[in-house]
């Protein structure tokens, strides 16, 4: 593993981590969001270490305003995340993508995976879920209706997260793609899906189960 780095549209230098470097082919990875990506974090970074094994290179960029990119997130829409993606894509010389969960929805156009894709007004749904009952749980009385007006003033902060009101209302809007992208379901990898656990938590063969239904794709 190796750190490299990468220069977004609106400007920021970012960075990705690279695993393996031969071949032709090398795999974007975009990582899923927010809370999803604190609890999938290691099991992607296992994923990446598993291709690499399997002779397959690797890339996962920090998006703008993610990890440790200096771009704030509130001024962060899911158009800027496309642009950003796409231009990942190109600068790290992927011919590959692989989109997990709500990341999908900003995948460029390459051949590759989507596991367990979620739309991005799903993403959203469940960040104003959670919200909702954190106020209540403060005596605070919040609808997802309400929450999502108030973001047209100037945001919200959800999940720790500060969205600015075009990365709401975007998401709210945000069906699934079409895309050609293979769907990987969590059936094919086995086991519970992490993102679904109260605190992050890492399964070794779920990392090496994707990593085998990539690796076949691309070495086929």
């Amino acid at each position: 593993m190796k750190l490299t780095g990468w220069t977004a549209p609106g400007g920021s230098e970012e960075l990705a981590l690279a695993f393996g470097d031969g071949g032709t082919q090398r795999l974007l990875v975009l990582p899923a969001w927010f809370d999803e990506g604190n609890k999938l974090r290691h099991v992607t970074i296992e994923t990446m270490r598993a291709l690499e094994r399997l002779g397959v290179a690797s890339m996962l960029p920090d998006l703008p305003g993610c990890n440790e990119s200096l771009a704030p997130l509130d001024k962060q829409d899911l158009p800027s995340w496309r642009a950003a993606a796409v231009e990942a894509a190109r600068q790290l010389g992927c011919t590959h993508v692989l989109a997990v969960r709500a990341a999908t929805n900003i995948a460029p156009d390459l051949p590759g995976w989507a596991w367990v894709p979620l739309a991005g007004k799903s993403a959203l749904r469940a960040m104003l879920r959670a919200q909702i009952i954190a106020s209540k749980e403060a005596g605070n009385a919040e609808t997802s209706d309400g929450l999502c007006e108030r973001s047209k003033a100037g945001g919200l902060v959800l999940a720790g997260y500060r969205l600015g009101a075009e990365m709401v209302a975007g998401l709210a809007e945000a069906e699934l793609p079409h895309s050609a992208l293979t769907s990987v379901t969590q059936a094919e990898i086995g086991g519970p899906g992490l993102w679904l656990r109260a605190e992050p938590e890492h399964d070794q063969a779920q990392a090496e189960a994707l990593a085998r239904i990539i690796a076949a794709g691309l070495l086929a």
